[in-house]
């Protein structure tokens, strides 16, 4: 599940298992053996079955036994760690409730305002060269920056936390982009104990849950990550679904449309929600052992043939891309918000919005967790970048006043050091405070 063959064309796999009964053997990256749930009644079974099935990744024989390279590009996304995607029992339960209570205070009407001055930032990037990548220039860096703004980051935070995010789904420098990330979040929690905000990390911190800083960062590693992975699909697949012949080259499939297709057909991440049998299990005939991980193939069961007649009426409380149980995705209802704001906003700035070539010729990222463009390349009549001019009055960015001092501005340079970088969000930022 790690080659090429297997990024162009995941279903011949999800075939290939399903000839061994509903779950099967597979490879996810060099050294790392799992079985991997294609049957849609199998996969329900695990994902609601907390007392067999676990999510406690400290069980993992072959990790402990050291049969898994220690630098392999799936540990950050499946090594422990104790936030609500790995634990079980009353300790998940408490982390979770501070996660959905927290969520629950986000108003989806100033969500769509925050999504909608990003969404402009990001087309004025490119709009003037009428042409751009879908993917790279735009359903990827938009939740990046949003996150920013969600979770309260400062400019300087939030440029790091963007870089190390990207690289660790991209699998560029993994050791490095993990380091980074927990070292920027770890400052993050420190600021926002200071100086709390209205922000989703504040609201953790003030949570009865009582997290503590290493809870906190953990449940922001989550958060971040099970958002920005699957949002970049979400808008990037969608996105493509419209430009092709079978969505409005077509069709004139509506966005929402798109959105349910991309679901059941192409979910955001295709393989993950990896559990641990706490003993030895039959799984239809195929005999897992404990403490081995079982991946639930979420684009494998909503492809099971035994889903044909929901499939083709849309059922959306059949498929499983926001997952089932006690883990199930808890922010349903806001990526939905941030993917049909994200795709409105763009369509409506660039009406002749097309592909620049042909869907034979697009490539796919490599990994076992996801079925995702590397690139969308689209074409546009070039129009100005002027579109911050009017979002600039009405956006609710966070206020310089609010960052600490070091945020206010930028640092002076001192003679014979080269000025610093700026960032994408602490670009954003700025345009802000003009």
């Amino acid at each position: 599940m790690h080659d090429g063959g297997f990024a162009a064309d995941p279903h011949q796999v999800y075939e290939q298992v399903r000839a061994h009964g509903p779950a099967g053997p597979v490879e996810l990256a060099p050294g790392v053996d799992a079985t991997l749930v294609v049957e849609h009644e199998t996969a329900l079974k695990v994902l609601q079955n907390p007392t067999v099935f676990v999510r406690d990744a400290r069980r993992w024989t072959a990790l402990n036994e050291g049969r898994v390279p220690l630098d392999s590009p799936i540990l950050p996304m499946m090594a422990y760690r104790p936030n609500c995607l790995f634990t079980d029992g009353a300790g998940h339960l408490r982390l979770r409730q501070a996660v959905t209570a927290s969520f629950d205070r986000l108003n989806i009407t100033r969500l769509r305002r925050d999504v909608e001055p990003i969404a402009d930032f990001l087309i004025d990037q490119f709009s003037e060269r009428g042409r751009a990548d879908l993917i790279n220039d735009y359903a990827k860096m938009l939740p990046l920056l949003l996150f920013n703004k969600l979770f309260g980051c400062p400019a300087d935070i939030g440029d790091t936390l963007t870089g190390a995010l990207g690289a660790l789904f991209d699998g560029i420098d993994v050791q490095r982009a993990n380091e980074d990330l927990n070292a920027c979040l770890m400052e993050l929690v420190s600021l926002k104990r200071r100086r709390p905000g209205d922000d989703i990390t504040s609201w953790l911190l003030q949570h009865p849950a009582g997290l503590s800083d290493e809870e906190l960062k953990d449940q922001l590693v989550m958060l971040m990550g099970a958002g920005f992975e699957p949002q970049r699909n979400l808008i990037g697949h969608a996105m493509h679904l419209l430009l092709s012949e079978e969505g409005s080259g077509g069709s004139g499939m509506q966005i929402e449309e798109a959105i349910d297709h991309v679901l059941w057909n192409n979910p955001p991440i295709a393989n993950y929600a990896t559990h641990f049998p706490v003993q030895d299990v039959d799984l239809g005939g195929v005999i897992v052992e404990a403490n081995t991980p079982v991946v639930i193939s979420f684009a494998g069961a909503n492809s099971d043939p035994a889903l044909s007649a929901a499939r083709e009426s849309r059922n959306k409380g059949a498929h499983l891309a926001w997952g089932a149980g006690p883990h199930a995705c808890p922010a349903k209802d806001p990526a939905l918000v941030i993917a049909i704001t994200a795709i409105e906003r763009i369509l409506n700035a660039l009406p002749d919005l097309a592909l620049a070539v042909p869907d034979e010729a697009l490539q796919w990222r490599p990994g076992p967790f996801q079925h995702a463009l590397a690139t969308l390349p689209v074409r546009f009549s070039p129009t100005p970048a002027t579109r911050m001019v009017s979002a600039m009055q009405t956006a609710a960015l966070p206020d310089a006043a609010e960052q600490p001092d070091r945020t206010a501005g930028a640092e002076p340079v001192r003679q014979g050091e080269p000025a610093k970088k700026r960032g994408f969000w602490s670009t954003l930022v700025d345009l802000f405070r003009v």
